[in-house]
């Protein structure tokens, strides 16, 4: 048989080279959720059903990687700020498209970004992303302009390092405004999926073979609302699911994975009023606290958290444990404190159970009553006398945010992943005026730990960002004006026969490179 000749055979190998691959299995991935969104806007939502599945619709400037908060390019190849830290330029790829077909220009991703970022009829509704990753809208962003087709550039009022960690966050994703065929604004993205049905009922993926990471590697994603915890894997089966991300722990079973979070919980101890002013108090506190009690008392729901980030937050500092589960330590700091008696303290806490979101707010994994008795009996064995305060979250946060406490269970969410978004508004006075705005609910105020937090939020040089952000939690540390008890647990429950989802802390696990097992389902 006669070879092809050279010029054939190269002209076959260049048709090959510059046509998508098509790898996607031709089957659909049945994933259920607590819940489904009325509408796939990412700045809506900072976790829960609404990013789960936007992620799967829209890509974001720079994202994370793998287990971290620490960022890598995205629709963004490269980044580079100004020496002043006023000005970040971020150079588009080559190769993206929208889900329509057309190629994604800087203009794009201006009319996307600005669409969160400036008030009128197309703004998001709520507006989260910009509110708690960008301090409102604009919030710290001054313009956001097309320096050409390929080059967006993000001028700000403040150095703010935090821009391209936060800008990972799905929801900053880049959805595009474009008009419907009834003149109403739609959302198109360049993720690995694009919606084909979105009902009350169920939700519809489709693959995005032109996908510039790779066409998925199933044909379809189905979603649907299922909130029936999941016992068993026949559960799985009987339903019909392959992916299910339930609304809280399932029990141990085979297929079901989790993840470390970045939302905590903690006790803030109001620092204004006696006896937590006295710092040997506080240092009691975090003696008696007992990790093994808090682990028991939020069961699968979290982890006890020995440091102030969770695992996996850029700028965590390891160290030695801060709940040390040791009465003796406490009863010798209570000694230290100058208090002529032991303190009999109150706790307050909200009775209901939820996940609240934002910066500083009531709440606890599993059965609250449970948490608190935990912490009761931990300081008691030190010799505090603490009282049960529950109350409705609402009463609770009211009662938190006018300083009427003594101490607090409350949670937080290290938000976008940069240790800025909880260190500082936590710990520094800019959150201690007491009122609806208040979030720093221990009161606590010092000059030199605001200063390095602020100095953290405006380093861009890495390195040195990351050695200000451990001398400020070397310096909670030894104040200890809040404690941290633990972090909350993502978790997911799949099919033997699902293969390659890996989870991630923002809690928003990507599906483009699941598959499922031939010969499975």
């Amino acid at each position: 048989m006669a070879r092809p000749p050279a010029a054939l055979l190269l002209a076959v190998l260049c048709a090959l080279a510059f046509c998508p691959t098509v790898s996607a299995q031709p089957v659909a991935l049945r994933v259920a959720v607590p819940t489904l969104p009325a509408a796939l806007d990412p700045a809506t939502a900072l976790g829960g059903p609404t990013l789960f599945l936007c992620r799967q619709v829209y890509d974001t400037l720079l994202q994370y990687r793998d287990g971290s908060s620490d960022v890598e390019a995205g629709l963004a190849i490269s980044w580079a700020v100004s020496k002043q830290g006023l000005s970040w330029t971020f150079r588009l790829r080559d190769d993206v498209r929208l889900h329509d077909g057309s190629v994604l220009t800087a203009q794009h991703v201006v009319a996307a970004l600005q669409r969160v970022l400036l008030p009128g009829p197309r703004a998001p509704v709520p507006n989260l992303a910009a509110l708690r990753l960008l301090r409102g809208a604009p919030g710290i962003v001054k313009e956001v302009r097309a320096a050409d087709t390929r080059n967006v550039q993000v001028d700000l009022v403040l150095p703010y390092a935090p821009l391209p960690t936060v800008l990972a966050h799905p929801a900053l994703a880049i959805a595009v405004p474009v008009p419907g065929p009834d003149q109403a604004t739609r959302l198109m993205g360049t993720g690995p999926f694009m919606p084909q049905e979105v009902g009350a009922s169920r939700i519809v993926l489709g693959a995005h073979l032109a996908y510039w990471g790779g066409a998925p590697r199933v044909a379809q994603v189905e979603v649907v609302a299922d909130a029936e915890p999941i016992r068993s894997p026949a559960d799985l089966e009987a339903r019909g699911l392959d992916i299910v991300v339930p609304a809280a722990a399932p029990p141990p079973m085979t297929g079901a994975q989790s993840v470390i979070g970045w939302q905590i919980g903690y006790v803030a101890l109001q620092t204004e009023r006696d006896p937590f002013r006295r710092k040997k108090v506080r240092q009691a506190v975090a003696a008696a606290l007992d990790p093994a009690r808090i682990g028991g008392a939020v069961e699968r729901n979290a982890i006890p958290l020995q440091s102030f980030l969770p695992p996996g937050v850029r700028g965590r500092r390891e160290g030695s444990p801060i709940m040390l589960g040791s009465p003796e330590l406490a009863r010798r700091l209570l000694g230290e404190s100058g208090l002529r008696e032991r303190p009999s303290v109150s706790l307050l806490f909200a009775a209901s159970n939820g996940t609240p979101r934002g910066a500083a707010a009531p709440g606890a994994p599993g059965d609250s009553m449970r948490l608190a008795r935990a912490i009761q009996a931990s300081l008691g064995a030190a010799g505090l006398t603490v009282g049960l305060k529950p109350q409705s979250r609402e009463a609770a946060l009211v009662v938190a945010r006018s300083g009427e406490h003594d101490a607090a269970l409350l949670e937080a969410e290290v938000a976008g992943g940069d240790p800025h978004l909880l260190l500082y508004p936590l710990s520094s006075v800019e959150g201690a005026i007491k009122g609806p705005a208040a979030v720093n609910l221990s009161f606590f105020r010092n000059p030199r730990l605001d200063d390095l937090l602020i100095r953290g939020s405006q380093l861009s040089f890495s390195p040195e960002r990351l050695r200000v952000y451990s001398r400020a939690q070397a310096m909670l540390a030894d104040e200890l004006p809040w404690i941290p008890l633990y972090a909350r647990l993502h978790w997911v429950i799949a099919r033997a026969d699902v293969r390659n989802l890996r989870l991630h802390p923002c809690g928003a696990a990507r599906l483009d490179r699941v598959f499922l097992e031939p010969g499975g389902r």
